[in-house]
């Protein structure tokens, strides 16, 4: 089965071939198609898969992203991260937000990549997304939860946002992520005790005690820095409980 695929800028087409066309032979690898072709002189794309059950439909679904992301200025090995279970791909278009001003994009670059670099490596470091900024779009490829956040502090920085209010929420968004997977994790943990047949289960009550002194284990593992995993473990479960009473 032959698929047309996204049209490559020129400037790019070298970059998509590679060296003696190791580029393009890496590609073809990893996407498990059986033909991939470049027209030099055009841009034009193609690849032709194999017979069903050959190659992984959801690579094919994903393969015109990747190429999409290097035309857009992604190094290749990045763009492949995107056939990967669980990695997506997004664009963000400057146009979107200062129109077609050559000068304004300039400025929005700017304050993406920031001095050096800094503000674009720190959105990638706390979201885990490859960011890359080409022309007047910006290019964001991994996992849905990055993705969103990685999205949304590219979008808040272009909407005229301080750099620091951005990297403030994506602290906080991330702590956020962090709880809520230690909660699923716990749940998780919860099921898998409900269902158990051994020796806890035949004890009468040692299933409790082995779950809330896990839960005391937990608990004692959580960084004092993080007030909203502080905040999580101080809750109390619904077998604990606080007594007092005056002297």
């Amino acid at each position: 089965m032959r698929q047309g695929l996204p049209r490559i800028p020129k400037d790019r087409i070298a970059v998509l071939i590679g060296s003696k066309g190791a580029t393009a032979k890496a590609l073809r690898e990893a996407s498990g198609s059986k033909e991939f072709h470049i027209d030099s002189e055009s841009g034009d794309v193609e690849v032709v898969w194999g017979e069903p059950g050959s190659y992984d439909p959801i690579k094919a679904m994903k393969f015109p992203d990747v190429i999409k992301a290097i035309g857009r200025g992604m190094a290749p090995n990045a763009a492949i991260r995107l056939l990967e279970d669980g990695n997506f791909f997004e664009m963000v278009d400057l146009k979107d937000f200062v129109g077609k001003r050559a000068h304004q994009q300039r400025r929005i670059r700017a304050r993406i990549i920031g001095s050096q670099g800094k503000i674009r490596r720190l959105i990638e470091n706390l979201t885990d997304v490859e960011i890359t900024i080409y022309k007047s779009t910006v290019v964001l490829v991994g996992d849905a939860d990055g993705l969103g956040l990685a999205r949304q502090a590219i979008e808040m920085i272009a909407g005229g946002s301080e750099h620091g209010s951005v990297l403030a929420f994506l602290e906080r968004s991330r702590k956020r992520m962090k709880v809520d997977n230690r909660s699923l994790e716990y749940i998780e943990t919860r099921r898998d005790e409900g269902r158990s047949d051994g020796f806890d289960g035949l004890v009468p009550g040692l299933a409790d005690i082995s779950e809330r002194r896990g839960r005391r284990l937990r608990a004692s593992q959580i960084d004092p820095q993080d007030d909203e995993a502080v905040e999580a473990m101080m809750e109390m479960a619904e077998d604990e409980s606080v007594t007092w009473e005056e002297e």
